[in-house]
């Protein structure tokens, strides 16, 4: 797999993962709070799951090939926990 290949692969997981964050947030858990209706977190929050591992996997993939420095890797990873972090990501870094 060409690096170009593997830099579009990892925007379309960070553009993914960032919006189910966005979704579990400001959706689900609101739901799951207020509504009393915990079946929207069960099943975002799978995806969100399986989302921020493949986003934490492509960034230690693409470390070395991208020559980030060890700061812009802790940047990077740090933004998977950060709402809106993986959309600076997306914007800044690839």
């Amino acid at each position: 797999m060409s690096l170009k290949s593997k830099v579009k692969l990892f925007k379309w997981i960070s553009i993914l993962e960032g919006t189910s964050f966005l979704l579990l947030l400001f959706i689900a858990m609101p739901l799951k709070y207020l509504y009393n209706m915990p079946q929207m977190v069960q099943q975002v929050g799978m995806a969100h799951g399986i989302l921020f591992i493949a986003y934490v996997l492509g960034g230690v993939i693409l470390w070395k090939p991208m020559n980030w420095t060890l700061a812009q890797m802790g940047i990077i990873l740090g933004c998977s926990v950060l709402p809106f972090g993986p959309f600076f990501v997306e914007k800044k870094y690839l």
